[in-house]
């Protein structure tokens, strides 16, 4: 990573994010007066932060696209998700007891990657009610997002695990599911292998349970899907 200078588009872009969306003109005009800003151009493949280290920084990733991955307790690797910019990230761990990253973060391609000091960012909040409360609904929807992801992880066999993607990003009275990953990183993130992912889609095709056409999936009886959580 090397270091490199704040521009209008990168100004642009930060106040995209939820945690600075939609803040008063006043606000947003001292907000980088008031930040301990540093601004990383970050090549493909760069480590941005590693599992177990402090979390001394706002991360916010404004171009580019990052992979998560975890080392679990049997010292196997797991993809957790992709973050697309423009996006903070490892926002919670900010101010947990801990305040240790849990995952590791690498970038997919050449990014942008903005940090701000935690004490500068501890000061901002304080004084602003508006950004402390994205803050604090970013925190609560990042809980709930760690509760999807274990509730995948926690199935024992590739078809529950696939079970349980497809009712999660199931809209609303709707029977298809858009899948955002391909087969390769789907498995990645299922954290199983993808010829035993393709097998067990198919099996569920031939029997009649779903139907696939690309990334489209359409549930054909969701009364049996159920059954698997």
């Amino acid at each position: 990573m090397r270091k490199i200078t704040l521009t209008d588009k990168h100004q642009e872009l930060l106040f995209q994010i939820p945690l600075f969306r939609d803040l008063p003109l006043n606000i947003k005009h001292s907000l980088l007066d008031r930040l301990d800003i540093s601004l990383y151009s970050v090549d493909k493949k760069d480590i941005i932060a590693t599992q177990g280290t402090l979390c001394k920084k706002l991360y916010v990733l404004l171009e580019g696209k990052l992979r998560v991955d975890i080392i679990d307790g049997l010292g196997n690797e797991v993809m957790i998700e992709y973050i697309v910019a423009a996006r903070a990230f490892a926002t919670p761990h900010l101010f947990s007891s801990d305040g240790v990253l849990p995952a590791t973060f690498t970038a997919m391609e050449d990014s942008i990657l903005l940090t701000a000091s935690k004490e500068s960012m501890f000061k901002l909040i304080s004084e602003e009610p508006k950004i402390l409360h994205n803050f604090l609904c970013i925190t609560g929807n990042c809980n709930v997002c760690t509760v999807s992801r274990l509730k995948t992880l926690s199935r024992k066999t590739v078809r529950e695990r696939f079970v349980v993607y497809l009712l999660e990003h199931k809209k609303k009275n709707s029977s298809t599911v858009n899948i955002i990953h391909n087969q390769a990183t789907l498995a990645e993130y299922l954290n199983v292998t993808r010829p035993a992912l393709s097998k067990e889609i198919n099996k569920m095709i031939k029997e009649g349970i779903i139907d696939m056409d690309g990334k489209t999936v359409q549930i054909l009886n969701e009364a049996i899907l159920e059954r698997y959580v």
